[in-house]
Parts: structure tokens; C-alpha cells; sequence
């Protein structure tokens, strides 16, 4: 099975320029990337047709594996249910998986996001050893299986190796159903290496670091690893649980957010994953740092995590990226209706996101996940400036504008109904490194990716 051949070129009726939407626009691609951007052109022969055109979206933090799980933990025991109570279903799951397993869930999760257009994914990716916890060969081997997943789906990739060394703060040893991802720092060195090379031979690929979380990296350790990121994007999590935020409190007399601002140097290379329990002070500071806050709504409410305070946020100059986390449910747009509808839900408001915007909610939702995403995952090192822009990786979607939802729509009311009106998919046709990977809502390679994903869940739930 391969991927399509590279389209030569795209004439849109609208496209979403940096500048604001356009009328006719020809995206003319070459070896991957947009080479030419053409306003007011017109079609011609051998083009690809689509109406309405946007540039791809990031999704900045994925578990691939964790698709498999979908539906799994909706089952309350005798005691409270919440993120701890899950954290041991999914250790149990993710036991029982093969290298081969990981690869094929972790494909049916990359197809979901390309068909609901997302084009790049940052890949938390912390199960690196075997079943018994030994380290395989190649320490990098589940890397490769997440690396082989991008390349026959096609999305672009950002993967974020995890270091994880403890099961709480202070150095508390792991658990046991952690013992496929704790590593040493000589051992997470080795591994950040064959990871490297094992995303070598993928497009746009960019390579980072992803410290786990405080519970689990120690201060030297942290700043280790922080070292060995180069110019590659940092991710952590913080701050996602109040029994986080209280331990924290407990073991340094700071919060999560609070520390990391006052000793692991943030800035525009980080990306703070839910970073949804901040102080007011926290949350000036971090827009202030540059860093990106990636916040993973529909996940964060499956798990009974809380609101993400996205509203103060934004009104303080920060910027965020949306991330699909446990993939319980893949959809770029129920990601940005749900931080939208969770914002009025507790202001008791509408439009909460938009409050100093001159754009609509959809496109200042749109805007911030997308240039949000971009800074998280790296993309700028990776195919130049993203977006629908002469050198970038040709990255791109369009809608379906025969739906009835899409009926009249022009500009930025485009995007208001793509996110938050009627119930069927809106996305037609999705190009990454200018092939056609999502043809009228499915992926080339659906059929394929199902089979082994359908083969692989039967084992593993049996």
C-alpha cells in the first residue's frame, strides 16, 4: 500500500490566507510544499477542485496507543472513579500490547486525524520497553512503530520521546504498571537517539523532548533532559489534577505551573500540557513566558480533570494548541466547540473566546489552534512558516459545501459552521506534502488500517 501520488496544483473558490480569506486562489505545489501562492487566478487543467480551503491543523499531544481504549472505561466500580482510577485500566491495557499492536492502533488514530483535518501530530510517546520492562535492542523500537504508523497514514509527525523516572514527587519509585516506561538518563540519551533515526526518513519530521511530568522527573533530571532538546520542542505535563497540584504544593511549597515558571527557564519552545488548574499570577506568567498551553478538552472531561481556564488565557496574551490526548473521541472541531462550550458553561456567557477578537469564535478559535500548534510541534524548523504560504509543507483541507449547514456560508461564518453547526463530518478532501491523503472524507488507506486495527483490539480485549 502506498500514498498517492503528489498533487500538482489546488484552485480553491476561498481559501484562508494569513491575510484573511480569499477569492480563487491557486496553491501550485512542488516536492512537498507550497511553491506558489496565485490570488485571483484562474483554474486549470489537471487542478484539484475544492471550495472552501484552510491550512492544516497540529494536534499538539497524542497517546496513539490509548485509541484502543475508547469505550473501555465507562464502567464505575465500588469506589470514586476518576484520572487515578483510569491511569490503572489503562496501564493494564497498555501491558498487554506488542510492539505490532502499537503500531497498528496507533495507525487507526492517525487516520482519524487526517480525516478530520489534522495534519501533524505531536506524539507523546512513553511506552519504550517490552512487557516485562527490559529495554528492547533497538531502544527505540516502539518508536519505530509509531514512526512506521505516520508513514502509511501520512501525517506529518512530531515525536516527543517521554523520560520517566518516578511514580509521584520526591522520587518515589514507579508502580509496576509503569515499568514499560521509566528509563534512566544515560538510557533516555540512547533512546532520543534511535529515535532520531528512526524518524529520519519521514517528511517534515521534527524530534523533541517530552519530560513526563514533576511527579515523575526529578529537578536534576529535568534539566538533563531540557538539555538534550536542542532547538526541538519541550512538552510536560501540569497541572492537570488537583491531587497533582496539592502534592506539588506538599513536596516544594510551589504549584506545578508555579515551579516550572520559577526554575525550568519556559519559553517559546515549551508546550505545558493541560495546564488547567493556575492561579491567577500563573496564568499572566505563562503567557508571558511565550510557552504554549496545550489543552486537551474532550479529554479533560472524560477524565474529570476540570475547565481549562482558556478565557483569562487568551485575554492575557497567551496562545494555545488543542490536543486529541487519550483519543477517546477524534474530531479537531468537537476539540474547539468543547473549549468554547466549556468556557460559556462556566461564565454562564457566550462567544467567551472571542471577547477581544475582531474575528468570529470559529476563526479565533482556528487562528490560535492553528498558530498555537504550529510554535508546540515545531513546524517552522519543519517546512518553513505553516499555513497556506509560498515554502511551507503544502498542508491542507477543504470542506464540504454541499452539506446543508454550509449553504450560504462565506468567510468566517465558513469556519463558525464547520465547528459548531449540524452532525456529519464537514471535511472533504485533506492534502499533507501535497498528496491527497482524505478523499471525500476517507483516507486512502482506511480499509487497510482498519482490518489490522480491528485484528490487533481483538486480541488485546479478548
Amino acid at each position: 500500500m502506498g500514498l498517492p501520488a503528489e498533487t500538482g496544483s489546488i484552485f480553491c473558490a476561498s481559501a484562508l490566507l494569513p491575510d484573511g480569506w480569499a477569492r480563487d486562489v491557486r496553491l501550485v505545489v512542488a516536492d512537498g510544499c507550497f511553491t506558489h501562492i496565485e490570488r485571483n487566478a484562474s483554474a486549470q487543467s489537471g487542478d484539484s477542485r475544492a471550495d472552501f480551503v484552510l491550512p492544516g491543523l497540529a494536534n499538539v499531544h497524542s497517546h496513539g496507543f490509548q485509541r484502543g481504549m475508547s469505550g473501555l472505561t465507562e464502567y464505575r466500580g465500588p469506589e470514586a472513579d476518576n484520572f487515578w482510577s483510569w491511569r490503572e485500566l489503562m496501564y493494564r491495557f497498555v501491558g498487554r500490547m506488542t510492539p505490532e499492536d502499537l503500531e497498528a492502533v496507533t495507525a487507526q488514530a492517525y487516520v482519524e486525524m487526517l480525516e478530520c483535518g489534522f495534519t501533524r501530530v505531536g506524539e507523546f510517546h512513553y511506552v519504550h520497553h517490552d512487557a516485562g520492562g527490559s529495554p528492547y535492542a533497538n531502544p527505540a523500537e516502539m518508536a519505530v512503530h509509531v514512526a512506521a504508523a505516520a508513514e502509511v497514514t501520512g501525517i506529518a509527525l512530531t515525536l516527543l520521546p517521554v523520560f520517566y523516572a518516578h511514580g509521584n514527587f520526591g522520587g518515589v519509585a514507579p508502580a509496576p504498571g509503569q515499568k514499560r516506561f521509566t528509563t534512566s538518563l544515560d538510557g533516555f540519551a540512547r533512546l532520543l537517539e534511535a529515535s532520531r533515526l528512526a524518524v529520519s526518513a519521514l517528511p517534515h519530521a521534527v524530534l523533541g523532548v517530552a519530560p513526563h511530568s514533576l511527579r515523575a522527573v526529578a529537578p536534576d533530571e529535568l534539566e538533563a533532559v531540557v538539555g538534550l532538546a536542542a532547538d526541538g520542542p519541550i512538552h510536560i505535563h501540569a497541572a492537570e489534577q488537583t491531587k497533582e497540584v496539592d502534592d506539588c504544593v506538599a513536596w516544594s511549597g510551589a504549584r506545578p505551573v508555579q515551579w516550572l515558571l520559577d526554575n525550568a527557564g519556559v519559553d517559546a519552545r515549551w508546550c505545558l500540557v493541560h495546564a488547567t488548574h493556575m492561579t491567577d499570577e500563573e496564568i499572566v506568567r505563562l503567557a508571558r513566558s511565550g510557552a504554549v498551553a496545550g489543552f486537551c478538552p474532550i479529554t479533560e472531561a472524560n477524565l474529570g480533570d476540570g475547565i481549562s481556564p482558556a478565557a483569562p488565557f487568551i485575554a492575557a496574551g497567551g496562545t494555545f494548541g488543542i490536543g486529541t490526548d487519550s483519543n477517546v473521541l477524534i474530531s479537531a472541531r468537537e476539540e474547539l466547540r468543547s473549549l468554547e462550550y466549556s468556557q460559556r458553561l462556566r461564565d454562564r456567557a457566550r462567544n467567551v473566546l472571542a471577547a477581544q477578537s475582531p474575528h468570529s469564535t470559529g476563526r479565533t478559535l482556528f487562528a490560535h489552534a492553528h498558530r498555537g500548534g504550529a510554535r508546540a510541534l515545531g513546524m517552522a524548523a519543519a517546512g518553513g512558516t505553516p499555513g497556506l504560504v509560498e515554502g511551507a509543507a503544502a498542508d491542507c483541507f477543504s470542506l464540504r459545501s454541499e452539506l446543508p449547514v454550509m449553504a450560504g456560508r462565506q468567510s468566517d461564518v465558513t469556519l463558525d459552521s464547520f465547528i459548531f453547526g449540524g452532525s456529519t463530518s464537514r471535511i472533504d478532501d485533506v492534502w499533507r506534502a501535497g498528496r491527497k491523503v482524505v478523499e471525500q472524507g476517507v483516507h486512502c488507506a482506511r480499509g487497510e488500517v482498519n482490518a489490522r486495527y480491528r485484528a490487533a483490539l481483538e486480541r488485546l480485549v479478548s
